[in-house]
């Protein structure tokens, strides 16, 4: 090949290499115009976020909390009542006595590590039990009667945050049952080696996200950790910016957070924490629990004792979140006590 040749050969492509430079520039900017808009981005993130995910997702914990009661069981006939229990020990009057246990699992994360103290983020339903439960008999048209039937008194009660030293068993800082928050911590002073790793990204705007607006959720369905993406719908449903994703999320789910991205990864927000997914509840009768869990044989009549279970049938692909705003309102209004136990987290009251 000669010089003039060569010349035309090498100019031939620049001119190729020139082209698909400028189609690859117009094509970025009609596919992604609105990148640095401001607002939250609606588009599955343009690059890779794998190594940012993987640092949210190691504050993100699995909780499993349990709760113990002493239970007391009366007899019908006896027609004991609120009133005549007072001054009486339950001991003396129940027919039989006996303990029972209630379990839940969801997850927290963790917003704050200073000189040994911890704190974790949560729904207030995965930690809260009542200190007494009281059912009624039910006459023939299964209304509520003033007779007692069974008292369930508080024993004990353990949160336990997966992963963690000593134990893991944390105690509950602060509850707020009618906005479904709490935090849960516990002070392993400075002796520990574990860190902590902290969600380390700002507070997001939850007013400030539209339909379609792009999210991550992470949590513990079922208990095993998961990332997935969802979309919002129905944004501020309430004043404090509530919203609703198209998520697919299941028991254990409650308490994960939500991140919405504002221009382009790695600008990540905390704009909500899950709260639930409607279901309906239901009355499913349950042989009595065998010790370790152990199976009945299917192929033998079954005759022991039958209780009554309360079942949840999740309706899969709708999920309420609590908006970040309602989350700061709740810290702040807490951040007194808080104080007093040496947990400073004024970044998450602002």
């Amino acid at each position: 090949m000669n010089e003039s040749s060569k010349f035309y050969y090498l100019f031939f492509l620049f001119i190729i290499f020139a082209l698909l430079t400028s189609c690859t520039t117009v094509s970025y900017e009609t596919v992604y115009p609105t990148l640095k808009d401001g607002k939250y981005d609606s588009e599955f993130p343009y690059r890779g976020s794998s190594e940012e995910l993987e640092t949210i997702s190691q504050s993100v914990k699995r909780i499993n909390s349990t709760c113990f009661y002493k239970t007391y069981i009366f007899k019908e006939s006896d027609g004991i009542t609120l009133k005549n229990i007072q001054d009486r020990s339950l001991e003396d009057i129940a027919v039989e006595t006996g303990f029972a246990d209630q379990s839940s699992a969801g997850t927290g994360t963790i917003i704050y590590y200073w000189a040994g103290k911890v704190a974790l983020l949560t729904c207030a339903h995965v930690v809260n039990y009542p200190d007494t439960v009281i059912s009624f008999v039910a006459d023939t048209d299964g209304n509520p009667t003033d007779f007692i039937e069974t008292i369930l008194v508080k024993s004990k009660q353990s949160v336990y945050v997966a992963g963690f030293p000593e134990g893991s068993n944390l105690e509950i800082l602060a509850i707020d049952k009618k906005n479904d928050l709490a935090l849960i911590g516990r002070n392993y002073y400075s002796t520990t080696n574990y860190i902590f790793p902290v969600l380390n990204y700002p507070l997001g705007k939850s007013k400030e996200l539209e339909w379609g607006s792009f999210v991550y959720i992470f949590s513990y369905p079922m208990n095993f950790q998961m990332i997935t993406k969802a979309l919002v719908s129905s944004p501020n449903l309430d004043d404090k910016g509530s919203f609703i994703l198209d998520a697919v999320i299941n028991k254990g789910s409650s308490g994960g957070i939500v991140l919405a991205i504002k221009d382009g990864v790695p600008n990540f927000e905390l704009v909500g924490i899950i709260q639930w997914a409607p279901g309906d509840a239901n009355n499913i009768i349950a042989p009595e629990k065998r010790k370790g869990s152990e199976t009945y044989n299917s192929i033998l009549p079954y005759k022991g004792k039958l209780f009554v279970k309360r079942n949840l049938d999740i309706k899969y692909g709708i999920a309420k979140v609590i908006p970040v705003s309602a989350i700061s309102d709740f810290i702040e209004q807490n951040s007194v006590a808080l104080k007093k136990h040496g947990y400073y987290l004024e970044k998450f009251a602002e």
